[in-house]
């Protein structure tokens, strides 16, 4: 029998069921008050130094008591980074899903600019932003945002235009039977049904951000050296100087950042998310945060919600629905609509037209040499890329399955997995790089190992998702007549994750080369390391100065990867719109 253990006349079994009843209380308006204070305290005070005048040299210090400022000025760039992401996603997937005419050229753009490493983004963003905000230190900064929402964008960009893509045909044929306003179709069909998808490819975007931070604020252009304080600096000058010890404790600071990020963001958010799955039949065994749990119990935010969300929601939903009644009623667009719509796209077309014939004339500029050692590199990289790809298949295909049809086991794996991803690859390759040279591997092999460990979560967060978003009643179903093991992935877990995996090597395969810069040309200790390969070829060019080398390679990747994209990716794209789509 077990025994209460009291003091005084209180008992703890007493005190633990009467904690429904402290969350009931005024305790998360205070939480959520002192985290408002702090939040805009910390932007007041960035707000401060970007609005301030350029500093041409930063020291970045190496000093512990330094990481809790650069965690902060990091976090702030890749959050604005991916506010703004999430905002590109949602227009150019919708546009591209719903519009045909532009779908035929948006998707190749897509494929193109996914492909476009962000050193080769580097120089014409940077010297835009420097030049657009010239003696403000808010041009260096917004620079390096954008930088950061090149690494972020695709992938959820990707998802949400598959996700709108997948929608059931019945669900829009409801939509259609119930008149439903363009503003109700995407807040009760598409935004929910693109939710897991959504959710599971913004973690990634963000580890993606993590990633890249090494890369987006320290870097040389040319003559310029470019520096900002942030964590991505910290670790970029600790792993230049061999400083170890420095090395652990900005990545220890990193994930405990990503710690926090999964525990007050992610999992909330993978919680609320879980409402969205089309089932019949509800799981036994949801996702739970109590983070998620103390919002709920909020009365002031319960307030706010019912005093100015809620009138906002009516008003737009209201305004929506009479905007929609009135188009129904009119027989034909504007003819200036569509005058509009040409003239848009004969600009288009000139200013494409330009661009080639100015790509044209500085290519020619460069000698037989340069090219054949350009095309040589190329097929290097292809052959790594592919092989990263296949490798990672290998293990995340399983382990993403096992982890998304066991919520408890996510709970467990999932922020873990944040953190692997997050944690970037050049500052793990000084360790990748001693072990391979005693063995005798070289940078030949770092590199694959790089480029594995840069890119392998784009495919494994999306066949979580994919596993995820199956319905319970399905997997119910296949329970009770008994169809196990081969048989299962064959009638039921293939056919369910194949929309997400195939999304998932998408990106994997564009994010893999984007990691080819830093994983064929590495500075360590005063030397560099590096190895044949497009990646290298442009990180070197970045360090010269020499856009002409810089623009060509990066026209190679991009013309490689569009090719790819086109006899392979697209095919299984239409593969999974037409018959792996959850309809009856």
């Amino acid at each position: 029998m077990k025994k209460s253990i009291t003091l005084r006349g209180f008992s703890p079994y007493r005190l633990w069921s009467q904690l429904p009843s402290i969350e009931s209380s005024h305790l998360p308006d205070v939480i959520m008050f002192a985290a408002g204070i702090a939040i805009f305290y910390g932007v007041a005070s960035v707000g401060r130094s970007w609005f301030g005048p350029f500093t041409p040299t930063v020291e970045i210090s190496r000093s512990v008591w330094a990481l809790p400022a650069y965690a902060g000025y990091s976090l702030l760039r890749i959050t604005i980074a991916y506010a703004l992401s999430l905002l590109f996603a949602l227009v150019y997937g919708y546009v591209a899903a719903y519009n045909a005419r532009a779908e035929r050229f948006m998707v190749p753009l897509l494929d193109v600019l996914q492909s476009i490493p962000v050193l080769s983004f580097l120089p014409p963003v940077m010297l835009a932003m420097v030049a657009l905000f010239p003696g403000r230190q808010l041009g260096l900064e917004m620079g390096t945002i954008l930088l950061i929402f090149t690494s972020q964008v695709w992938n959820m960009t990707f998802s949400f235009y598959a996700s709108l893509k997948g929608i059931p045909n019945e669900m829009r044929e409801a939509a259609t039977v119930y008149r439903f306003s363009s503003w109700q179709r995407f807040t009760q069909l598409e935004l929910p049904s693109s939710a897991i998808g959504l959710v599971w490819n913004s973690m990634m975007s963000v580890a993606g951000g993590w990633f890249a931070l090494m890369v987006c604020e320290m870097f040389v252009l040319g003559q310029r050296d470019f520096r900002l304080p942030g964590l991505g600096s910290y670790l970029q000058t600790a792993a230049s100087a061999g400083d170890t010890a420095s090395m652990f404790w900005g990545v220890a600071t990193m994930v405990l950042l990503i710690v926090l990020l999964d525990q007050f963001i992610w999992r909330p958010v993978i919680a609320w998310a879980e409402k969205f799955k089309v089932e019949q039949v509800e799981s036994t065994d949801a996702p739970r945060s109590w983070v998620l749990n103390l919002v709920r119990h909020s009365s002031g935010l319960a307030k706010i919600r019912q005093k100015t969300l809620r009138p906002l929601g009516e008003r737009l939903l209201l305004y929506f629905a009479r905007k929609h009644t009135e188009e129904s009623s009119e027989q034909t667009a504007p003819a200036w609509r569509e005058w509009i719509v040409r003239t848009l796209a004969v600009l288009a077309l000139a200013g494409i037209g330009y661009g080639v014939v100015r790509v044209v004339m500085i290519l020619s500029g460069l000698g037989q040499v340069e090219l054949r050692e350009t095309a040589r590199g190329l097929g290097a990289t292809f052959l790594r890329v592919n092989l990263a790809l296949l490798l990672a298949a290998l293990w995340t295909i399983p382990a993403g399955v096992a982890i998304g049809l066991n919520p408890k086991l996510a709970r467990i794996a999932q922020p873990l997995a944040q953190i692997a991803a997050s944690v970037p690859a050049t500052a793990l390759l000084p360790v990748i790089l001693l072990v391979l040279i005693r063995l005798g591997g070289g940078m030949g092999i770092a590199s694959i190992v790089v480029l594995l460990l840069g890119t392998q979560w784009y495919v494994l967060f999306n066949v979580i998702a994919g596993a995820m978003a199956i319905p319970t009643d399905l997997k119910e179903c296949c329970s009770i007549f008994r169809v196990q093991g081969v048989e299962r992935w064959k009638r039921l877990i293939l056919p369910g994750i194949f929309p997400y995996l195939v999304t998932g090597m998408v990106t994997a395969s564009g994010g893999a080369w984007n990691a080819s810069i830093v994983a064929e040309y590495f500075h360590f200790k005063g030397q560099t390391y590096t190895t044949t390969g497009l990646g290298a070829t442009i990180q070197q060019a970045t360090d010269s100065g020499d856009f002409h080398l810089l623009l060509a390679a990066t026209i190679m990747m991009a013309a490689t990867v569009v090719m790819v994209n086109r006899l392979l990716w697209r095919k299984l794209f239409t593969l999974a719109e037409t018959r792996y789509r959850l309809e009856t």
